[in-house]
């Protein structure tokens, strides 16, 4: 991370030593380091050294009448482009080696993104931060650049205008305390209702930087005595470690909990003790010096170990932080001190105001270039770019007919002029789709796409943090309008119940305990029998309600694989192995008893019959997540057009007359009969 003035200042080398604190969390939380599960506080740190320093830097210009807004970008730029630069331009290199196209293209799109720095913006787009495939990306951590840049180009703007209107020093304290309240509420809200957004974008963020520049309006009044000074700063230093200790990726971030670490790193700067042996010692200020580069080269190294499967190694670990150090040093030696030199005005004003942009542009070229190129296929043998691609292998319509609340449901529909069948459900249902078209018995048919991401086929339920749940309420309309069509129109529902009523289970990540983000009467603290219970409940009722007009299909949950399928055979392909994506069939049990246990209560109650994917997609031991070199799955637990293809034989058994046995089950075994 960032943090330097324009011009000569006083060095505080309790503000470097801060910076180690906060660089050495981050590091350690990353690295997986047992105590440091809260780790990731290192990044509001940081913020609130740079809102310190900006406020500073800008403050004092205006009232020297010396500040320019332009010298203060270039500033900047020199301080952040060159080091990150290079990061991306090593990884480009590595990348054509290692990456298939389509992981070369998206990083390559990653690389541009964090140069103009909008990764941010990105990244809020796809997953959470905590999440498993976030964990895949090698600039995800530059997610906090673009958010301190975008503070970077608004500040001196704001503060600018305030100065000139007249409010001086009076005028931007306020400005600063209303608008730190004002995030700071905005955080705690958007926090609770979009936790990604609150996570990665600015306006959910300043306040931490508010908090920064608010310790420099107060700082002529911070303790003058050596004892007030050393309480304030071991006050801070004891609430940044609270925080460590208390808070991990379960806890809604930033919120009003980051107050505990960001209202730390003030009460160390508002100390102003520059001899102290926490922040001052020669190991603090030698982490400090580095920090940034550190943190630009820490992360990559965490996921090119879980690229060669070495991420449970604590030898690999161990390794992974000595060469985070080292290339942090030979960054901050050869790049970072190299280009301050030769990009200042001291090496000729007019050739280095040239050469800033010019070699800006020359970094992001060759991104666009693999981007544009599709990430260069070709570069890898034909077998491995083959199942690296399965992670394109999807609906190519999904984009265009899938939607996400609250978006309306476009109802697309897929074959002939005639009505066929209806596709209800969440993302599963979704790839499931164009399977249902190809067993459609003729070819003046067409299939109904009703899917909705992430929206299980329930009537009356809500959701915490909206007063109106966009699913429920398309449910309920779609209950209506499908009693307009042919009672003999079949309706195929598929949800990915597991999710609600156990949470996620992506690589480590298992959220059993988090709040269910679904209730009907009242929200549940944790999702316990009586939440499962009442989640059936509105499952069965559901699909029976929809029986009474027309024939219901459930469809039996798909295997979760837990890993990404593509890349995880991909990945081993180019280390020269190879490596079967599977899950025993006690672990598909043990996941989806409860799913199957309340379709066989639907099929029991109303006659509600079942489709099983496990007849094709398992045997007698594993459940697979390939099926002849091929993956079946575009991620880790979405069916691919290859995987679902496969189920194209049994779901045309629904078009035949109805209840046509399968294969005998396990349904039996929990408390349920065969379909």
């Amino acid at each position: 991370m960032t943090s330097e003035s324009t011009t000569a200042r006083p060095f505080r080398n309790d503000i470097n030593g801060l910076r180690a604190w906060a660089v050495v969390s981050v590091v350690l939380f990353h690295f997986g380091v047992a105590g440091f599960q809260g780790g990731f506080i290192g990044v509001d740190v940081f913020f609130v050294i740079s809102g310190f320093l900006m406020t500073s830097i800008i403050v004092e210009g205006l009232a020297s009448d010396r500040f320019s807004i332009a010298s203060f970008y270039r500033a900047r730029a020199r301080r952040i482009v060159p080091a990150l630069g290079v990061l991306c331009c090593a990884l480009l290199a590595l990348g054509w080696f290692w990456l298939p196209s389509p992981d070369y293209r998206a990083f390559a799109l990653d690389a541009f993104l964090a140069l103009v720095f909008l990764s941010n913006v990105k990244f809020w787009r796809e997953a959470g931060y905590f999440d498993a495939d976030s964990h895949e990306k090698l600039l995800l951590h530059t997610w906090s650049l673009s958010v301190e840049w975008q503070f970077y180009l608004l500040l001196p703007l704001a503060l600018v205008v305030v100065w000139r209107l007249g409010g001086r020093r009076r005028g931007l304290l306020a400005c600063y305390a209303l608008l730190g309240l004002a995030s700071l509420a905005l955080s705690w809200y958007l926090t609770a209702k979009s936790a990604s957004s609150a996570f990665f974008l600015l306006p959910t963020r300043v306040w931490e930087m508010i908090a920064g520049g608010l310790v420099f309006f107060l700082k002529e009044r911070g303790p003058a005595s050596p004892g007030g000074q050393r309480a304030l700063e071991w006050t801070g230093l004891a609430m940044i470690v609270a925080a460590l200790a208390a808070f991990d990726g379960s806890t809604p971030w930033p919120s009003v909990h980051a107050l505990l670490p960001v209202a730390g790193a003030a009460f160390v700067l508002l100390a102003q003790r520059r001899g102290s042996f926490a922040t001052g010692s020669t190991v603090a200020q030698w982490i400090g010096l580095r920090s940034y580069s550190i943190y630009l080269w820490h992360w990559p190294v965490v996921v090119i170990l879980g690229f060669a499967g070495l991420s449970r190694s604590v030898v690999a670990l161990g390794a992974g932080m000595a060469l985070s150090l080292v290339l942090g040093s030979l960054s901050y030696r050869y790049v970072e001190k190299t280009s301050a030199n030769a990009l200042s005005h001291r090496a000729g004003a007019r050739p280095a105001r040239f050469f800033r942009p010019a070699a800006w542009a020359c970094l992001c070229i060759p991104c666009v270039v693999v981007v544009a190129a599709g990430g260069v296929p070709g570069r890898l043998p034909a077998g491995i770019e083959r199942v690296s691609r399965a992670a394109e292998d999807k609906n190519p319509r999904m984009a265009e007919c899938h939607a996400a609340p609250p978006a309306r449901v476009p109802g697309c529909t897929y074959g002939g002029p005639k009505l066929g069948a209806i596709v209800m459900g969440d993302s599963h249902a979704a790839t499931l789709v164009r399977a249902v078209e190809h067993a459609l018995p003729g070819k003046d048919l067409h299939v109904l796409d009703w899917t909705y991401s992430g929206c299980r086929t329930l009537l009356n339920s809500r959701r915490i943090g909206e007063e109106k749940d966009a699913c429920s309420q398309f449910v309920r309309w779609a209950l209506e309008a499908q009693k307009q069509f042919p009672a003999d129109v079949p309706l195929v529902i598929a949800n990915r119940i597991s999710v609600d009523a156990y949470g996620q289970n992506e690589g480590d990540q298992v959220t059993t305990t988090s709040k269910p983000q679904v209730y009907f009467d009242k929200p549940f603290e944790t999702r316990n029998e009586d939440y499962r219970r009442q989640l059936a409940d509105a499952l069965v009722a559901t699909a029976c309600e929809f029986r009474k007009y027309r024939r219901v299909y459930m469809v039996r949950p798909f295997p979760e694989m837990r890993r990404n399928v593509p890349r995880t055979m991909a990945r081993a392909m180019i280390l020269g192995r190879h490596e079967e994506v599977d899950i025993t069939l006690d672990e598909y049990r043990a996941r989806q008893a409860y799913a199957w246990q309340l379709q066989n209560r639907a099929h029991a109650q109303c006659g509600v019959e079942i489709i099983d994917p496990t007849a094709v997609l398992c045997d007698a031991r594993h459940c697979h997540g390939a099926h002849e070199g091929m993956p079946n799955y575009f991620d880790d637990d979405h069916l691919g057009e290859h995987g679902a293809g496969r189920l194209v034989p049994m779901i045309r058994a629904i078009f035949g007359p109805p209840g046509v046995p399968q294969r005998q089950t396990w349904a039996q075994a929990i408390g349920g009969g065969s379909p």
